[in-house]
């Protein structure tokens, strides 16, 4: 039986645990007929352990957004092991603590632009980096936490994301002459390693337990890893600029 992703070669960053939104997206995509290939940053061997959890075997390749130097040599690794691309999935973000936990007040700005620079600014750096891999045209997806709204604990990473969101637009608008598409899923809370650096961060998911309209398990990526797939393939073939929500539907209850 024939996959979604057949013949498809796809980057992903963002696989630290086997809790990761993007292990589930690797897992799913290699399920669905794609070769994947992975980076991490700062650990590469923690992400090669956790990659032979995945169907298939998968090369990772060290990379830090926010380093020129990776980002420069990353299309010819990619292409000494795949060729070229058709998709690229963004699951990178980070804050340092004084910019979490209730301090937005105070946080400076050297940790706001780290925030930005890491988890907005790297869409754009990781798009560029790929796009001499992606000649045919593609699906670039990213992952966001709903940035209309002003979340208890999230702090800057809320106007990080709400940049990233900004940032998918002005790439589906710049890239589409290219071919190439880029869109977000906007997840609902999961403890992955991420959540667990958000201190307070069971107080921000408890509106979960009392808002979705469907049952929303915050211990499963898969729902988010399979909306990824999905975007990454050629079923939204003239979608682009979009944000999916894959939130058991809390976006849109008003109260």
């Amino acid at each position: 039986m024939s996959g979604i992703l057949d013949g498809k070669r796809i980057l992903i960053t963002g696989v630290l645990m086997e809790s990761s939104i993007a292990f589930h997206a690797a897992k799913v995509a290699q399920e669905q007929g794609a070769e994947v290939i992975l980076t991490a940053f700062p650990r590469p061997t923690l992400t090669e352990r956790i990659a032979k959890k995945l169907p298939k075997p998968a090369k990772v390749i060290e990379l830090d957004v926010t380093n020129q130097e990776h980002l420069d040599r990353l299309a010819g690794l990619v292409r000494e092991e795949l060729g070229s691309l058709d998709g690229v999935v963004h699951s990178i973000g980070f804050a340092p603590q004084d910019a979490l936990g209730g301090n937005f007040l105070n946080t400076p700005f050297e940790s706001v632009s780290t925030a930005m620079h890491v988890s907005a600014f790297s869409l754009k750096s990781l798009a560029m980096a790929c796009k001499p891999l992606m000649s045919e045209g593609g699906s670039i997806v990213g992952l966001t936490f709903d940035a209309q709204y002003a979340w208890p604990q999230y702090d800057w990473m809320g106007p990080a994301k709400a940049a990233l969101e900004a940032t998918s637009r002005y790439l589906a608008r710049d890239l589409g002459k290219d071919g190439l598409r880029c869109n977000l899923i906007s997840a609902g809370p999961i403890r992955s390693m991420a959540a667990k650096s958000i201190p307070g961060f069971e107080e921000l998911a408890d509106v979960w337990n009392t808002r979705a309209p469907l049952a929303w398990d915050m211990n499963d990526p898969e729902p988010a890893g399979r909306s990824i797939v999905a975007l990454l393939s050629d079923f939204f073939p003239r979608t682009t600029g979009e944000i999916i929500h894959v939130d058991s539907g809390v976006h849109m209850i008003g109260a």
